[in-house]
């Protein structure tokens, strides 16, 4: 399995309502200090994939497209459906962090 589909895989496995961090991703790949290569990943996925790409966040739990983007409010949009809230644009990665093993 390629790096790549190590953190396609983990990206998978996130529950709906729930976030990793860039970092996060990387070391559950087996990849620890990786986190510019999840976001380069992330960034060239194939057109049209299903990957939950926007339940990937910063480590400030903030999202990293600019405020005023399209990227961004879709991000945001599709994360607020699944009952991610936001406050003053950051969201709480102690709530809704995902645990491996937790659902």
């Amino acid at each position: 399995m390629t790096n790549q589909e190590k953190i396609w895989q983990v990206v998978h496995s996130i529950p709906a309502g729930n976030v990793l961090s860039y970092g996060q991703v990387a070391a559950m790949a087996g990849l620890p200090g990786y986190s510019r290569y999840v976001g380069y990943v992330l960034k060239h996925l194939p057109h049209g994939s299903k990957l939950p790409w926007y339940r990937v966040v910063n480590s400030q739990g903030k999202l990293s497209f600019p405020r005023d983007s399209v990227q961004y409010q879709t991000q945001k949009s599709r994360l607020e459906a699944e009952g991610i809230v936001f406050v003053n644009g950051r969201l709480s990665l102690k709530k809704f962090g995902w645990v491996q093993g937790q659902a």
